[in-house]
């Protein structure tokens, strides 16, 4: 190979650094999803979404609002989640855009089971997608046969591994961080609704199970 002339190799340095640098820039896209994934979304939905994503912080110091699951249906990825008025299946497109993201990571953080953990996969899918039309938990209480996000998730894999708990419950808290006060959202929130607080009751979010040891980040 022939010797560079320094002009030839001050435009060729110019030239890789502005490849390395699109590269860098380019947005970070989703890894390939699969069935069994758990899909970990901030809705930034306003202030009932700040109160939960206040409370207890996701993995790696990220916050979320939302959890689901994809599974897959006649060979069709798609999202079975608690969200609106009930369980229901979504498409990866609407799950995507309901937070600003499309196939780029903005606001979606991806988890899959540790190898170990993966035969529960089929049995976890099977039972939260026969909770599909089943309303929506809006007091967040376990064990009443309507569904908040996480504890979708929560019950499906205690179902499959034999009723025997998977993910950790902990004592649910709807105060400001180091405060003995209420989130006024929440106040608000549960006086529409005619119902205390359920403060302390056993349950989960987001982000609690989204550090599970379970889950590899990817």
């Amino acid at each position: 190979m022939l010797p560079l002339k320094k002009s030839s190799f001050a435009n060729l340095f110019i030239i890789l650094t502005a490849i390395i640098s699109a590269a860098c820039s380019q947005p970070e896209r989703l890894p390939e999803l699969k069935h069994g994934d758990l899909l970990f979304q901030d809705l930034n939905c306003g202030d009932l979404c700040d109160a939960i994503e206040s409370v207890t912080e996701g993995v790696n110091g990220r916050d979320f609002s939302h959890c689901a699951m994809v599974v897959s249906i006649n060979d069709t990825l798609k999202v079975v989640e608690a969200i609106g008025s009930g369980v229901q299946i979504s498409s990866l497109e609407s799950f995507y855009a309901r937070s600003g993201d499309s196939n780029e990571v903005k606001n979606i953080v991806v988890a899959r089971l540790k190898p170990e953990y993966r035969n529960l996969i089929d049995l976890a899918s099977e039972f939260a997608l026969s909770k599909v039309g089943k309303p929506y938990d809006d007091v967040y209480a376990l064990g009443n046969e309507t569904w908040y996000c996480s504890e979708l998730v929560y019950e499906s894999y205690r179902s499959a591994s034999g009723n025997d708990a998977f993910f950790e419950v902990s004592a649910m808290t709807f105060k400001e961080p180091n405060s003995d006060a209420f989130f006024p959202a929440w106040v608000e929130y549960f006086n529409e609704l005619g119902e205390e607080i359920p403060e302390g009751e056993p349950g989960l979010n987001p982000g609690s199970i989204s550090r599970s040891e379970k889950l590899e980040i990817l």
